[in-house]
Parts: C-alpha cells; sequence; structure tokens
C-alpha cells in the first residue's frame, strides 16, 4: 500500500464495529475493544493500526484510542492539502524566445504537450505560448517561419507561475482561475525566474484520481 492508499480506504465491518466502540466508549483501550468484539488483542491489532495510521482513531499510551470525529472525506480533503508542487512537477518543455513560430509548433508537436515556456538568452522566463497563440499565429498570415515567438507570446509579468514548496491545491485554484492547461514551476533568482518543472491539468487529475483509486 502506498502513503496515499491509507488516507482513503473502504473500511471492513469489524473495522466500522471498532470506530462505533471507540466513538461510544473511548477513550478506551485496545484489549477492552478486543473484550467487546470476543476478539483477541492480536487479532484487532493490524485494525487498530490501520484505522489509527489513516486518521481515523488517535492513540495515546497508557489512555487508550480515541475517535477524531473525521469522515473519509474530511481525511481525504486533508491528505490533499499535504499535497505539494515539488511532489508532482514534470519536465518543462523550452524554447528560445528567437526562434521561429514554425519551430516551437514542431517543438509542441515533438513534445507532445499544450504549453511552451519562453527563455531569454539567459535562460530566464520571459514569455508562455500556448496552442491557442500558435494557431492564432498561424491563421493570421504572419509568416512562421520567419516570425520570432516572442511577437506572440503572453508576456512577463502577466504570467502565473508556482513555487516547488506551494501546495499542489494552489496549483489547481490557478490553474482554474486563469482558464490555463499549464503552470511553469519557477525558483527566483533576484528579478527574475528560473523554470524548474511544470503542473498541468493532466498531473493534477492524475494525482488527485491515484489518491482516490490507490489502496
Amino acid at each position: 500500500m502506498s502513503t496515499w492508499g491509507v488516507f482513503y480506504i473502504e473500511l471492513n465491518q469489524r473495522q466500522n464495529k471498532i470506530l462505533q466502540i471507540v466513538k461510544n466508549n473511548g477513550p478506551i483501550t485496545g484489549e477492552k475493544i478486543a473484550e467487546q468484539l470476543n476478539l483477541t488483542r492480536a487479532t484487532l491489532r493490524p485494525d487498530l493500526a490501520i484505522l489509527t495510521m489513516a486518521g481515523f482513531l488517535d492513540a495515546r499510551p497508557r489512555v487508550g484510542y480515541f475517535y477524531t470525529g473525521k469522515s473519509s472525506t474530511q481525511l481525504l480533503s486533508d491528505s490533499i492539502k499535504k499535497f505539494y508542487v515539488k511532489d508532482f512537477q514534470s519536465l518543462p518543455s523550452v524554447i528560445s524566445e528567437d526562434i521561429s513560430v514554425y519551430e516551437a509548433i514542431v517543438k509542441m508537436f515533438i513534445d507532445d504537450v499544450g504549453t511552451l515556456f519562453i527563455l531569454n538568452e539567459k535562460k530566464e522566463l520571459v514569455g508562455v505560448c500556448s496552442r491557442k497563440d500558435l494557431l492564432r499565429a498561424t491563421m493570421g498570415g504572419q509568416d512562421i517561419h520567419t516570425t520570432p515567438v516572442h511577437i506572440i507570446m503572453s508576456r512577463m509579468p502577466n504570467i502565473a507561475v508556482v513555487f516547488p514548496d506551494d501546495l499542489l491545491i494552489y496549483a489547481a485554484n490557478l490553474l482554474i482561475d486563469r482558464e490555463i492547461d499549464s503552470l511553469p514551476v519557477v525558483i527566483q533568482k533576484g528579478t527574475a525566474f528560473e523554470v524548474t518543472g511544470r503542473i498541468t491539468k493532466t498531473t493534477i487529475t492524475r494525482a488527485f484520481v491515484a489518491l482516490i483509486e490507490d489502496e
């Protein structure tokens, strides 16, 4: 079982009975729980460990088990809030601001991405180019072989960015609020940003689906 699955589990009948006993009688020792279920302490130990690790119960030495009062939905929400951008970011697709729109289209096709992050000669983030930007350029009558991509890109400082230590839920909200498909993950160097990764809607969807399904 991964570290994700423990936060979202489907409890079996005995585990639900344990929760009810602790809820009604807590704090209560493992021995007392075992007595009520007519089972041995050793038999219950795995169930108590799962319920404690998952956050349904809290245990204190020489006192016993407490019911935390949290539902599966609350525990799922709590676990999501512990996810950081740095744990899910993928490699970014970057290009130079001087390459042509045609070369940018080729790069996007080869990397199979929806957004390119554009760097200056100092490798600093200066712009972003999306599929829509490239599509508009091809339909606007410009010569895509000679037009540099910096002519059509969205420029700093009007670009949303995230940092490695930002919460993943913050990145998800930013993608929704800005109605964009990808965010550059950056580290700040002076007044400039260096791109170290990317977070996309697909990245976040995979993370949340894995959290729910992984047991």
